[in-house]
């Protein structure tokens, strides 16, 4: 499969720049693979697809506030820090994203808050638009990260081009976050809410987590038609013994697990034993789900709308068939459904 085979028009109206007003009333589209049916419902639904002892899968890791806003020295220009991953604890190194790149060199120093009292020099120019920081700063490792907690804001999408709001804090995380880590919410799991979970469990419903922390890699663009060619950035996965245990269980049963987001897709599916089980798993994933692939694990899953041309967009075609899925996709565009972060999702049976 070529990336031209996942372009398809996406009006910018369906980008949703807001989450729905409660967490499991957004839209949901329903697809069963075997008839290729689709039904339209709302996320509270479904429930209705699901029996006692069916497992879901859901990512842990919760977002924290990456996005920084520092004056360069001398010339006090405003930039743009996204913190990407934390290198090194002790000297204090983080690679970033930094906007505008082309005005932070090597040797810049960087002043943040009110008071100036967080500062950090640029080290290395570790990608094209990339950097690698060192941060300065007199108090304890405790007092740095509350220190970027504080200056740091929700880093919201790019594509949504409206200031953070409050909200946003609450709403660009899931209610179940724990371990933090993550630069992007698992979106799926937004949809849930304590009610609509408290009333899966009731149902017999078990639940299984795993923790991926997600990064930015999982929304770069793919440049290269030839899809093979195309290479993941790494993130960060743990899979602990429990969940292992519930997973496999509910295989062994013919139950149905489901994969609560394509970050739990991804972390599935990097950890399969010869006998097609889930094996326990600590360490870092780059895998790249795309057609044709044989999905080992989970036999449904949640996930929200993608863009164009996505590494998301193609692990859904791999997993429901290229056709169902541009079925579903110009349905979802005709219905008017909403795209990306803070737009509905999908549950594929």
């Amino acid at each position: 499969m070529k990336l031209s085979h996942f372009n398809f028009d996406l009006p910018k109206e369906l980008l949703a720049e807001y989450p729905s007003e409660h967490r499991d009333e957004a839209r949901l589209m329903v697809i069963n693979r075997k008839d290729g049916s689709i039904e339209h419902k709302y996320f509270k639904d479904l429930i209705d697809y699901f029996d006692q002892d069916d497992v879901m899968v859901l990512n842990n890791t919760k977002v924290f506030p990456a996005r920084l806003y520092g004056n360069k020295e001398k010339t006090g220009a405003r930039i743009e820090v996204f913190l990407l991953r934390e290198l090194n604890e002790e000297q204090r190194l983080w690679d970033v994203l930094v906007d505008p790149a082309r005005k932070i060199r090597i040797g810049n120093k960087l002043y943040f808050g009110d008071d100036d009292s967080l500062v950090a020099e640029v080290i290395d120019n570790t990608t094209s638009r990339g950097r690698t920081l060192r941060f300065l700063y007199d108090g304890s490792y405790t007092e740095f990260r509350k220190k970027l907690r504080d200056l740091g804001e929700t880093p919201l999408p790019k594509y949504i081009k409206r200031e953070v709001e409050p909200d946003d804090e609450e709403r660009y995380q899931t209610i179940y976050a724990k371990n933090e880590g993550a630069v992007a919410a698992p979106t799926a799991g937004l949809h849930f809410s304590k009610h609509l979970l408290k009333r899966l469990e009731i149902k017999g419903v078990n639940f299984a987590e795993l923790t991926l922390h997600v990064g930015l890699g999982t929304f770069n663009p793919v440049e290269v038609e030839d899809l093979s060619k195309h290479k993941m950035d790494s993130e960060e996965l743990v899979i602990p013994e429990e969940s292992v245990a519930v997973v496999n269980n509910a295989k062994l049963h013919k139950k149905r697990v489901c994969a609560v987001g394509t970050t739990v897709m991804r972390g599935l599916e990097s950890s399969v034993s010869s006998e097609q089980t889930l094996n326990p798993y600590e360490g870092w994933t780059n895998k790249f789900i795309f057609p044709p692939y044989d999905f080992s694990i989970a036999n449904c899953m949640i996930t929200n709308f993608h863009t164009p041309k996505s590494t998301l967009l193609m692990m859904i075609s791999a997993f429901m068939g290229h056709d169902l899925m541009k079925k579903a996709y110009k349905e979802a565009v005709e219905q008017g459904y909403k795209f990306y972060s803070y737009g509905d999702a999908m549950l594929i049976l």
